[in-house]
C-alpha cells in the first residue's frame, strides 16, 4: 500500500468512528485524489473549522467551483452541519473527509462519477 492508500484508510476510519458513517470507499478514493497534493501537507490536509476564511475557501473552491453549487446561505449551513457531525472539538478535521461529507450532504456524488 502506498501513502495515499494509508491516508484513505485513515479517512475511512474517521468517517466510521468519528462521524458514524459507513464510507463509500470508491467515492472516498475519488474525493481524496481530487484533493491532490494537499493531502500530503500537514497544514493543507486539514480544515481549520474555527477560521472563517478557511470555511469561505471550502465554500468557494470546493462547493461552488468543484461541485458546481450556487452561492447561498445553504452552503455555509451545509459546511456547519458537516463540522458538527465531525465534531467541533475534533482537532484534526481532514480535508478529504470534510469534502466527502459535503459531497454526500449536497448529493453531488455524480461530480466524481
Amino acid at each position: 500500500m502506498g501513502k495515499r492508500d494509508d491516508l484513505i484508510a485513515k479517512y475511512a476510519d474517521d468517517l466510521k468512528n468519528k462521524c458514524g458513517m459507513d464510507p463509500d470507499m470508491d467515492l472516498l478514493t475519488k474525493v481524496t485524489i481530487g484533493c491532490g497534493p494537499a493531502i500530503y501537507n500537514d497544514d493543507a490536509s486539514t480544515v481549520a473549522a474555527t477560521q472563517e476564511g478557511e470555511l469561505d475557501t471550502v465554500k468557494n473552491n470546493f462547493l461552488i467551483k468543484k461541485l458546481g453549487l450556487s452561492d447561498g446561505a445553504e452552503l455555509m449551513d451545509g459546511i456547519n452541519s458537516v463540522i458538527e457531525t465531525y465534531g467541533r472539538s475534533e482537532r484534526n478535521k481532514y480535508r478529504a473527509v470534510v469534502y466527502y461529507m459535503l459531497t454526500k450532504h449536497f448529493k453531488k456524488e455524480s461530480v466524481y462519477g
